[in-house]
């Protein structure tokens, strides 16, 4: 079979197909739930409490309600894409983005040297943000920044989508300081606070350049021949509509206007930092810091209030397709909790991993956090759903906690393909990358990723892995 020539079903669809087996599910899985008890302002199962109830089958309803109830539920995530979209679409008005991406490409292109650094250099940068503040969300703005870039210097969109999104990802999976994964996740296990960061430094140095390698070659193929990105066509379009011709070698003179919005913006990129670190910044202060960018870059650009309001309009209009894909995908999640099987699968994973030799359990441990990843992504989250469960387990079977809390945030290293994220559909809604290409193009690193989680749990277990 030529796999070039299956074509898959939109996205929505493919997200509505896994809606209609979670319901399908709830007929199949018996039902269960573990008493859960309020922690540090969380709410979490306690350990050894579960007991199986009451089948809870959805029905037809669950198939039109669940969406519903999904976009209730992921609202703040969708207000912040259309938020973003339609912030970025005035800077864009401007000129000030265009212009700029516009003499930075030409910078870059001047030497090999220069062009060479840009990849692994921003890619260590979010891997930072990712492994320090659990850099996630905040890496959409940034897409509609490297996209253009990308495509200015020759590459393709997947390769814009990567320098952010693959790199804080492999932060994220690989964090040595993440208070919202590993500060909870230790929390709950009873480990001193950052404890063990000397290996999982190791990690993130080791999973990092896995990403930058991969990223890198595929972008030097790219410059070797476009026509083999699965974007190519789309990317001659939106070559156009950026007006990113790189024929004309020619500056671009910043005007006022222009270097008054870059400072606007570089300010507000300051002040998401700063915010995200010192105040704890989540998603509707993000948005609102984005609403303020837009507003004032449209009056600072002089766009007239009609050209900065339709420009909004049109952003947050192109967010439409993201904002629907993101509430259907968090009805996966109502309708497993709707359902009560949730639980139940959490129980089994448990039971299914106390029979084998400790290095093959932690291992099984990794490959449960995957699957729960594919219900519940977010890291703090998932830290409370499993972490109560794992830890004592691990007990139970020799692995140390300090092996079980690393075994639940390697399990990160799989967010950037599932279609059931927020996040990640955001992401692609943001650059207008189909999930299917996407995913056949990201696959092979994840692949790479998921053999070095298991291989980098080997030492933990033998090592006998503690606190310290």
């Amino acid at each position: 079979m030529n796999l070039k020539k299956v074509k898959l079903p939109h996205t929505l669809v493919l997200i509505y197909i896994m809606v209609v087996l979670t319901v399908i599910a709830t007929w199949v899985i018996p039902g269960g739930e573990y008493e859960r008890a309020e922690k540090d302002g969380r709410t979490i199962p306690l350990a050894g409490s579960f007991k199986f109830s009451e089948r809870q089958p959805q029905g037809v309803g669950a198939l039109f309600i669940s969406p519903i109830k999904g976009f209730i539920e992921a609202s703040s995530i969708i207000v912040f894409v259309f938020v973003v979209g339609g912030a970025f679409a005035v800077i864009q008005k401007t000129g000030a983005v265009t212009a700029f991406i516009h003499n930075l490409a030409l910078k870059f292109g001047e030497s090999k040297a220069l062009r060479a650094l840009l990849i692994p250099v921003t890619m260590i940068i979010f891997s930072l943000g990712g492994s320090i503040f659990g850099m996630c969300e905040e890496t959409m703005p940034f897409v509609l920044i490297f996209v253009p870039l990308a495509l200015s210097l020759g590459y393709d969109t997947i390769v814009g989508v990567s320098i952010p999104f693959v790199g804080a990802a492999a932060g994220f999976a690989g964090a040595f300081f993440n208070p919202f994964t590993v500060g909870i996740a230790q929390g709950i296990a009873g480990l001193p606070l950052y404890s063990g960061m000397g290996y999982r430094i190791v990690i993130w140095v080791v999973g990092t350049a896995i990403a930058i390698i991969i990223v890198m070659r595929y972008a030097s193929r790219i410059l070797k021949d476009p026509k083999i990105s699965p974007t190519y066509k789309e990317d001659l379009e939106r070559r156009k509509s950026l007006e990113l011709d790189m024929a004309h070698q020619e500056k671009v003179v910043l005007l006022k206007r222009h270097k008054r919005v870059l400072f606007l913006f570089l300010l507000g990129i300051a002040l998401l930092v700063f915010g995200i670190l010192r105040y704890k910044w989540y998603i509707n202060e993000i948005a609102g810091l984005f609403l303020a960018l837009g507003i004032l870059s449209g009056i600072l650009g002089r766009l007239s209030s009609e050209e900065l309001a339709k420009s909004f309009v049109s952003g947050a209009k192109d967010m439409i397709n993201a904002a629907l894909i993101i509430g259907c995908a968090r009805a996966i999640l109502v309708v497993a909790m709707d359902g009560k099987i949730l639980d139940t699968t959490l129980y089994y994973m448990a039971k299914s991993i106390s029979s084998f030799h400790p290095i093959i359990s932690s291992q099984m441990m990794f490959v449960c956090q995957c699957i729960i990843n594919f219900f519940v992504h977010s890291g703090t989250a998932q830290a409370a759903l499993t972490m109560p469960i794992m830890a004592p387990l691990g007990d139970l079977v020799g692995i140390t906690r300090q092996t079980t809390v690393f075994a639940f945030q390697l399990a990160e290293y799989i967010n950037p393909v599932l279609p059931t994220s927020g996040v990640t559909m955001g992401v692609l809604g943001l650059a207008r990358l189909r999930w299917e290409k996407w995913a056949k193009w990201l696959i092979p690193l994840l692949i790479i990723w998921v053999i070095f989680g298991f291989l980098s749990l080997i030492p933990p277990v033998l090592m006998r892995w503690g606190p310290i």
